[in-house]
């Protein structure tokens, strides 16, 4: 007999997913360990504290729907929740559930081995820490393995220099300071206006124009969050039938069998109301050129009503993607920053960076002399924090090369060949396509089942099969090739953020809902799709 391995599950994350999966099979009963390289839990709220982050999911429906008392008890103070509130938030989470007990942190994992032998995995940590668990459950999230650009001299910048994602603890300040911003996704759409406040120059080197909604944040109304704890079942009944993960009515009709002016009535009601709800607008939005032109059309007339410089507000306005196939930033004043004179628009699509020297950052036309550089250029998205592990399965196979053209699951929750391994939103799951908490519950929930369905039938190992991981890439490759999705160049939902990363749309778009329905229809049927094993010893 060999040994047994140390832990029964061992869980790798302290975000939303993370915390979840911890405190749900420990009331299981299991032997669990999380480990997560961070000093404390928060996830992508602990790294993240740039001027300005903040959720694009309304508070109330992007929490914790486990434990109603936690419902009841806790109150947002915004309608969109700013990073320091939501680390609060996840702090209270652990304190009241205990958690930390079950954590170790500043453990970044290393390797992660299935030994065929032991019927389960061995990991190591980067500061030497191993141990072994029988399964493994990765909950790192979908955007958190920072994305450095190549670009000559950066790390050698002479002033100070940030990425968004990986923020100072203590506040900065930009007071006096010649600032740069390279990058405007999400998080330099909300932090390029808070910066600006401070700063006494800013200039902002774009490479692709973003389409901006506003969140039109505000602080939570009494009435209204009184209403939502008295329908809190409801509400997440709803998130659980919905496409997005999310409350809201579907649209009924095609953006073009309605009149102009009833589709730009339709428009700006959802402008007013704002948020990610404008894609509620119309049914076709995602499916139709021709419609998803109407909806660039209304948010193009705001750019050009808004911004005051012609030239500047040409160059913020998006010409090589549809509107929405690339996540779109919330912001409420984002547009209206780029009329301050002391903010400076930068093409760096027609003029790219060539260098950062010393405190200059040089284009191919020009030369910045900077006090301070902030990047902000995302992450090596979905699969970048696993390929970031030495991950070996079945025969020492790395993950890195099974997935060397482009990233292969069965439901976005096991892989072929990589026994007892489950990710938490993983590849090809609705994963950053759906409200967040809601699928890490879905998920942890349906992990939590399968691991409970093997103790109580002495099962040892559990592994999707080659089949049903082929079957499920081509219908999630199928799926989003009858969208507008594969339009957007440079999309890192596609991986073509990264040089040389595989390209592969990495999120399954049938929706939540009919995603949630299938996982289900899996288990029931016996883990359709997965091979059982009795083990090492069995």
């Amino acid at each position: 007999m060999g040994a047994e391995p140390q832990y029964d599950v061992v869980v790798i994350g302290a975000g939303f997913g993370g915390l979840y999966a911890v405190h749900r099979f420990g009331e299981q009963g299991l032997d669990v360990l999380g480990l997560e390289q961070a000093d404390d839990v928060g996830g992508v709220w602990y790294w993240n504290r740039y001027p300005g982050a903040r959720c694009d999911c309304e508070s109330y429906y992007y929490s914790y729907a486990f434990d109603d008392g936690l419902q009841q008890d806790w109150n947002w103070s915004l309608r969109y929740s700013e990073q320091p509130e939501i680390l609060s938030y996840l702090k209270h989470v652990a304190d009241r559930f205990d958690l930390r007990r079950r954590y170790r942190f500043g453990a970044r994992v290393a390797a992660a081995h299935f030994d065929e032998s032991l019927g389960g995995w061995r990991l190591r940590t980067t500061d030497g820490f191993e141990t072994t668990t029988r399964s493994l459950v990765t909950a790192m999230g979908c955007l958190s393995q920072v994305n450095w650009p190549d670009i000559p001299g950066l790390r050698d910048f002479q002033g100070r220099l940030f990425h968004t994602a990986q923020w100072p603890h203590d506040p900065v300040d930009f007071r006096g300071r010649r600032v740069g911003v390279i990058g405007t996704g999400a998080s330099a759409v909300q932090a390029i206006p808070r910066i600006a406040e401070q700063a006494e120059h800013l200039t902002v080197f774009q490479r692709t124009a973003n389409w901006v909604l506003p969140a039109w944040n505000r602080p939570t109304d009494p009435d209204f969050d009184a209403w939502v704890k008295a329908n809190y079942a409801e509400i997440r009944a709803r998130c659980l039938a919905s496409g997005g993960a999310v409350p809201f009515d579907p649209p009924e009709q095609s953006a073009l069998e309605v009149s102009d002016a009833a589709r730009e009535a339709a428009y700006q009601a959802f402008w007013d109301q704002g948020g990610m709800r404008f894609f509620s607008a119309f049914t076709d939005l995602f499916s139709d050129e021709r419609a998803n032109r109407t909806a660039q059309d209304f948010v193009r007339a705001h750019i050009l009503r808004t911004v005051r410089d012609p030239a500047t507000a040409q160059r913020l306005i998006p010409n090589d993607h549809p509107i929405g196939v690339k996540r779109p930033p919330l912001d409420d004043d984002y547009y209206e920053t780029f009329n301050r004179p002391n903010v400076t628009l930068v093409d760096v699509r027609s003029a790219p960076i060539r260098e950062v020297a010393g405190h200059v950052l040089r284009t191919a036309d020009a030369a910045y002399d900077l006090d301070d550089l902030v990047v902000a250029t995302g992450f090596d998205a979905i699969t970048g924090a696993l390929l970031a592990i030495d991950v070996r399965g079945r025969g020492g196979v790395r993950l890195a090369d099974r997935w060397a053209e482009g990233p292969k699951s069965y439901l976005g929750l096991g892989i072929a060949g990589f026994p007892n391994l489950f990710t938490v939103t993983g590849p090809l799951s609705p994963s950053v396509l759906a409200n967040m908490p809601t699928a890490v519950e879905q998920h942890v929930d349906w992990i939590a089942d399968c691991l409970e369905h093997m103790r109580t039938r002495g099962v040892a190992t559990v592994e999707a099969t080659e089949t049903a991981e082929a079957a499920w890439v081509a219908e999630s490759d199928a799926a989003v090739a009858h969208t507008l999705y594969p339009k957007a160049d440079g999309s890192w939902y596609f991986g073509a953020n990264i040089p040389g990363k595989p390209r592969r749309f990495g999120v399954y778009v049938g929706g939540f809902a009919a995603y949630r329905e299938r996982c289900l229809e899996v288990a029931q049927r016996g883990y359709e799709g997965f091979r059982l094993g009795a083990g090492p010893n069995g």
